[in-house]
């Protein structure tokens, strides 16, 4: 199959290496100085899985150049997905399937309206990864699985061979949903409640885990995303958030979230995508958001800082 990985970050930039190390034809949309290195140098992939290096490797910033593919898989941030969306046509042709990979419950909505229901699929991953330097990924932590599925619940030829493309990635866990929005919401309801205790507590998941207050905090953040969900007519079980709890009682005391490492360093984040979305999503369906609405709110004026919509003032 001929892939391209829109968005060649942490996430993209490994799915791609293991593709390409099994075979697959693929094509990589990124940009700036990781392009210019990926074209010189290839792509290198250190992980704990096992190090690979792909060079030469197919990279370009113009969708346009690099024409059909058999499969888009997008990984970009939640933040860049309506440009993305609205320059990926020339990938897309009559029998490509569109396979999201980021955080949050609405990418595939997003990229339905601007390619067609007929071309995307649901889809969600997990790996602690990331660009350590131009043209070179680092996968640190966790076993990376891929789950996907069609957003209409059936299972069909295309998803199978999607499917079977990615589980010849090494030590690459692929799993096709019986019901991906169920899968969504149950990975967005962790992302959301780590992400965002983290964020406000600035501490790591070993802390925030076992202080009693931020751990009912993070429950309860859990318990809202269920709440929202089931009144959105998502079969969430409320039982999901023990199992999570205890989840997270088995991860590294370490362990943070991406959005909580980008707000710390002061770059943009998903916020809008992660708590944001549960406050908003939560009114649509008449659902009361405290503790998300407590947690955006407290962030806000950082994330818009980084957005640079707001400026703080200096210090006399």
């Amino acid at each position: 199959m001929r892939f391209a990985i829109f968005g060649a970050g942490g996430v993209g930039g490994y799915l791609g290496a293991r593709l390409a190390e099994a075979g697959e034809e693929v094509v990589l949309i990124a940009r700036g100085e990781h392009l210019r290195a990926m074209r010189r140098d290839g792509l290198r992939l250190r992980s704990i899985a096992g190090d690979v290096v792909i060079d030469p490797i197919e990279g370009t910033d113009d969708p346009a150049e690099a024409g059909v593919a058999d499969a888009v898989i997008v990984a970009t941030k939640t933040w860049q997905l309506e440009d993305a969306a609205a320059a990926m046509p020339p990938l897309v042709g009559p029998e490509t399937t569109v396979l999201p990979v980021l955080n949050g419950v609405e990418a595939a909505d997003v990229l339905t309206e601007r390619l067609g229901a007929d071309r995307v699929v649901g889809g969600l991953c997990g790996m602690i990864s990331f660009v350590a330097a131009p043209a070179e990924i680092h996968h640190v932590g966790a076993e990376p699985w891929v789950t996907l599925g069609e957003l209409d619940r059936s299972v069909t030829e295309r998803v199978e061979r999607l499917a079977g493309a990615l589980r010849r990635c090494r030590g690459l866990r692929v799993e096709i949903a019986e019901d991906i929005h169920v899968a969504l919401w149950e990975k967005f309801m962790f992302i959301t409640a780590t992400g965002g205790v983290g964020a406000v507590t600035r501490a790591p998941m070993g802390v925030f885990r076992a202080v009693p207050e931020t751990r009912a905090m993070l429950e309860d953040a859990m318990l809202e995303v269920v709440a929202v969900a089931r009144a959105r007519g998502i079969d969430l079980d409320p039982s999901v958030v023990d199992d999570r709890m205890a989840f997270i009682d088995g991860l590294e005391p370490h362990g943070t979230a991406s959005m909580q490492r980008d707000i710390m360093d002061g770059k943009r984040s998903e916020l809008e995508a992660w708590n944001g979305a549960v406050v908003r999503l939560g009114r649509e369906a008449g659902v009361d958001t405290p503790v998300h609405r407590a947690i955006y709110a407290s962030l806000l004026p950082q994330e818009r800082r980084a957005q640079g919509a707001l400026a703080f003032p200096e210090p006399p």
